[in-house]
């Protein structure tokens, strides 16, 4: 069950961890403890026991400890002019080191999260043109991971959830996590979404899904969104609360399983078109004035399968010989560069 908030949280990664802090605080305290110890058993020919005037190794282990924690019974003192210099110009510079880590520790750990909502706050007011991701499951996850890999910032990229340790594993891929509602105004307010340039709806019911949409659409936002739908017949329902576009996983894996019985291969070239990194990728871009009056199978460097003018999809296979106008945008198939030979291409009809 996730936590509840009163308020939205934002919440970025920080520099080192609340653990790393306390080990290495820890190790430095335990090693001055040790130069102290060490100094005190080397001179212990200088300290004078009141109980049995005998120093042993145990009284050593004792006398460091009271000496570091400045509690000083008296029952061990140094004696003589060496022993004397030694604990003023080592062991009490030591002592103050201490006293100081401990306190900066404290203090460190307990204004740490104070920071970090401030950072927190200061970065969301600078986000602009940026992606926002509603929901950190298995498919936000994928989402994100493939949104990083194509070149996009991880720290522009805005996580929400309402589960502390699905936002904790976004925060570690480097982007910024938003603990709330995603259906509540505010929650989507601090997520900035008016000046977002996407917004990727993860979530696991539909109707929590098209409330979140209908959210960002009343908040004014003109971010391109996208949604995922698990029922079929939740498409509709989703489209008609604002969302660009729907996907619907079940539906297309179904195709795809369905179509690897006669054509196996297109399971794999399907695949190697929709990852980052395969070694064929789709893009979409407006037409050149260079390819004005060009035949889309003529394009050179792409397979043109598509254009859409003023509205209206042109696929090649009902017009091969249709001519690109200006305006038109381009959807085409190219190949990626191999990475053993920068330079050069890989056919972009091989598959992986």
């Amino acid at each position: 069950m996730a936590t509840p908030h009163k308020f939205p949280r934002l919440i970025l990664a920080f520099d080192h961890s609340p653990l790393h802090i306390i080990s290495l605080r820890l190790l430095i305290v335990v090693s001055l403890v040790g130069i102290v110890m060490l100094t005190f058993w080397l001179e212990r020919g200088s300290l004078r026991d009141a109980s049995d005037g005998v120093v042993s190794f145990i009284d050593v282990v004792y006398f460091t400890m009271v000496t570091v924690t400045t509690v000083g019974y008296g029952d061990i003192v140094p004696v003589g002019n060496r022993a004397r210099l030694l604990d003023a110009f080592l062991v009490t510079p030591i002592r103050l080191s201490i006293w100081l880590l401990f306190l900066g520790t404290t203090y460190e750990l307990v204004m740490q999260r104070v920071v970090q909502e401030w950072r927190a706050r200061r970065h969301g007011a600078r986000m602009k043109s940026h992606v926002v991701v509603v929901g950190f499951g298995y498919q936000g996850r994928m989402a994100v991971r493939e949104t990083i890999e194509r070149g996009h910032a991880a720290a522009n990229i805005v996580v929400v959830d309402e589960k502390d340790e699905r936002l904790q594993e976004a925060v570690r891929l480097g982007c910024v996590g938003l603990q709330g509602d995603a259906t509540k105004d505010d929650v989507m307010r601090m997520a900035r979404v008016d000046s977002a340039s996407a917004v990727l709806v993860c979530l696991p019911r539909d109707d929590t899904a098209a409330l979140c949409i209908l959210t960002v659409r009343n908040l004014g936002s003109t971010a391109r969104l996208i949604a995922s739908a698990r029922e079929q017949e939740n498409i509709r329902l989703l489209q008609q609360a604002g969302a660009d576009e729907v996907v619907a996983p079940a539906k297309l894996a179904g195709y795809l399983m369905a179509d690897a019985i006669a054509t196996p291969l297109g399971l794999r070239f399907v695949s190697d078109l929709l990852t980052s990194r395969g070694c064929l990728s789709m893009i979409e871009r407006p037409a050149t004035a260079a390819e004005a009056g060009m035949r889309v199978r003529d394009v050179p460097g792409h397979l043109v399968v598509g254009l859409q003018r003023e509205g209206r999809n042109i696929g090649f296979w009902d017009s091969p010989d249709e001519r690109i106008r200006h305006g038109d945008r381009l959807f085409a198939i190219h190949g990626v560069p191999s990475q053993s030979q920068p330079g050069e291409e890989k056919n972009i009809n091989k598959i992986k």
